[in-house]
């Protein structure tokens, strides 16, 4: 007993008090501090304290939360709602982690066909592979209503997870087994720690072969405490699972046939949402949906009183502005889908209908005595990008909507849901200037509007840089590359042309990857993706997240070779392709329809290179004893993404409903005529 009470007590943040480092100080303090003894019941501690304990055990609820606690004495706890947000890195097994928890609590009908990442409901979403919105679902264990939130890993979307961190009491920190914590899993983990959230760990992938759960908690730890988190948020409990498998356990070794222990870890370690019942009706709008027959929905976590169908409410962004508007529809997350209500009390995440103009970060009060409660802030974005209207040749052949007016209004209405998104008027009437967190984030923007219908043209990304005391500053971020051995040295050579600092290099796993952690410049990561899967041939997998503003790094060349560019209008052939394939490779087969200043290529050599693509062979009355057959090279099939990435400051992408062209920017073209 008293030895139990003894490790409890110690500070955590003292590196000596891990004398073994076969046993990791977290996992053994998440066994302590656990009651679960039916889920491993060769832990002798479990036992050892099971029932003489009368002081509580706390689970990594932060301090900071305290105080305002004991000032609001009318605060009460509610035992029967459990509101938690999962995030993680990207690829580290959310989304498949919350499939596993809804089969198990019986979501679903045991002959039901469910497909594999049912949160990921969107298109774009299932063909990247990635989450890209955050999403509500709700299960039932034990009388305990558990509202889950699934939430995107990749850091261009982190405005996502900043926002409806608002709504949980605590986090599910998914770590991969055997990379460990990433980028985004330390700017997630702080964001919830400065939240003053309760955080269970959970070490998933526990079944890969190269698995190395007690340095990946170590690592964890470590990252807690660089984080400046408390002694009690130090106190995390350790869950391993396999998502895919569906199952979990308190030990690596010792999983049980389901995710009860997972199940149990949330019951126990994040609190239930403090509520104030009688108070007066106090709700965030902290995520809007869009339905063609209910109009606009608002969601998010009642925090004070009981919202009812049907009644008269304030509208609220400041003390100054409100408004008035009735809920005309109100819902609940039961299981996998939304569930009319008649009423909901504070501490559950419910859905609003009625509010026709409701954004993102308004207050839904008391129509008499309601207050708006603090808004939503999310971080400043570091990259922006050029959208026009389309200019080339075949402009308003492809598109339904092609004017200014229908770009604009368009990328204003991104502005409602997107709080990370920034949109601001060009120098033309026709030119609008949109700031995302990365090049990813406003890609999938332009993506989701070319689906849409729109035909317009983007021009490269660009960094958003800073005057701080008259000097300039730039956004740089942290870089990590996981490459196999034999094709390290590419990479680095590749990662110091563009100004980046090696901070740490490990071994991974057993398969020999190497873990390149670096310290680079926004601007040397533009185009840097291709540029890695080419010098690794396919292996290297690149992460990076946005770390702080620091100086100028001078000029960084992105790019060695310079384009091909059809010389005039018409279709492309064969024989003409034939002698251009010999300056490069092509982007185009033959039967295109091309145009004056289109590129069609990449030169192989540094500038530009007019070609004709269209030239025909002449006919003549001589008679050829053989015809001479002609072997094209496969063209390079460039995506969206790869376009935006290859093309620099003198050129745009052409993007229609149907296809994705790359151009010469005209005004480029008669500056240097004017010269």
């Amino acid at each position: 007993m008293e030895m139990a009470i003894s490790i409890h007590n110690y500070s955590l943040k003292a590196p000596s008090i891990n004398p073994n480092p076969k046993f990791p100080l977290p996992k053994l303090l998440g066994l302590t501090l656990s009651p679960l003894s039916s889920f491993n019941s060769k832990t002798t501690s479990l036992k050892f304290r099971s029932r003489k304990l009368t002081k509580p055990v706390k689970c990594s609820v932060s301090q900071a939360t305290q105080p305002a606690i004991e000032k609001k004495s009318q605060l009460k706890r509610r035992r029967d709602i459990r509101n938690i947000a999962i995030v993680a890195h990207v690829d580290h097994g959310k989304t498949t982690l919350v499939d596993a928890m809804l089969k198990q609590s019986k979501v679903f009908r045991d002959n039901q066909f469910v497909q594999e990442r049912i949160m990921d409901s969107n298109d774009l979403e299932r063909e990247r592979g990635i989450t890209i919105l955050s999403k509500n679902t709700s299960i039932t264990y034990k009388d305990t209503k558990i509202n889950i939130i699934d939430t995107p890993g990749h850091s261009d979307f982190g405005g996502e997870v900043e926002r409806i961190l608002n709504m949980v009491e605590g986090v599910l920190l998914v770590v991969d087994s055997v990379e460990g914590p990433m980028p985004q899993t330390r700017f997630v983990l702080k964001k919830a720690l400065e939240f003053g959230l309760a955080v269970v760990v959970v070490v998933n992938k526990i079944d890969r072969p190269s698995a190395r759960p007690d340095s990946v908690i170590n690592s964890t730890f470590e990252l807690f405490i660089e984080l400046n988190a408390t002694d009690e948020q130090c106190d995390f409990q350790a869950v391993y699972a396999s998502g895919i498998k569906g199952k979990a356990g308190l030990s690596p070794d010792n999983l049980a046939e389901d995710l009860g222990p997972l199940f149990e870890s949330i019951i126990r370690c994040i609190p239930g949402p403090h509520i104030d019942k009688d108070g007066a009706l106090q709700m965030l709008a902290t995520n809007i949906e869009y339905d063609e027959h209910k109009g606009r929905i608002a969601i998010g976590r009642l925090h004070a009183g009981v919202l009812r169908k049907g009644i008269e409410v304030r509208v609220c962004t400041s003390e100054d502005s409100c408004r008035y508007a009735r809920i005309s529809e109100l819902f609940v997350y039961e299981k996998f889908s939304r569930t009319p209500a008649e009423s909901v009390e504070a501490g559950d995440i419910c859905a609003v209908c009625g509010i026709e103009d409701i954004q993102i970060g308004e207050t839904i009060a008391d129509k008499t005595s309601g207050k708006p409660l603090p808004a939503i802030k999310v971080e400043e974005p570091t990259v922006k990008m050029a959208f026009s209207i389309n200019t080339s040749p075949f402009a308003g052949r492809e598109g339904k909507y092609v004017t200014s007016r229908n770009l604009r209004d368009r990328l204003y209405r991104e502005l409602e849901r997107n709080l990370a998104m920034r949109v601001e008027d060009g120098e033309t009437a026709d030119t609008f200037i949109v700031c995302g967190r990365g090049t990813l984030h406003i890609t999938i923007l332009i993506e989701n509007m070319r689906r849409e219908g729109y035909e317009f043209m983007v021009g490269p990304p660009k960094v958003i840089n800073k005057k701080v005391d008259d000097k300039l500053l730039e956004p740089y971020e942290i870089a990590t590359v996981e490459v196999p051995e034999e094709h390290m040295g590419a990479v680095v050579e590749l990662l110091g042309k563009r100004c980046g600092d090696m901070l740490n290099m490990e071994g991974v796993g057993s398969e020999g990857t190497t873990l390149l952690k670096y310290k680079i410049p926004t601007r040397g990561l533009l185009g840097l993706r291709n540029a890695i899967l080419t010098a690794s041939r396919g292996t290297a997998i690149l992460n990076t997240i946005f770390d702080s503003y620091g100086p100028w790094a001078g000029d960084i060349a992105t790019r060695d070779q310079g384009s091909l560019v059809a010389f005039e209008n018409g279709s492309s052939t064969s024989y003409a392709l034939a002698s251009s394939q010999k300056r490069g490779q092509m982007f185009i087969g033959p039967g295109i329809e091309v145009y004056k200043g289109q590129i069609v290529g990449i030169h192989q050599r540094a500038g530009d290179m007019s070609l004709n693509v269209c030239r025909k062979k002449a006919a003549t009355n001589v008679r050829s004893n053989k015809e001479q057959a002609v072997v094209l090279d496969t063209p390079l099939d460039y995506s969206l993404d790869d376009c935006i990435e290859y093309i620099q400051e003198d050129e745009l992408v052409e993007v229609t409903p149907s296809s994705v062209r790359m151009c010469k920017n005209p005004k480029f073209a008669a500056a240097k005529k004017s010269r």
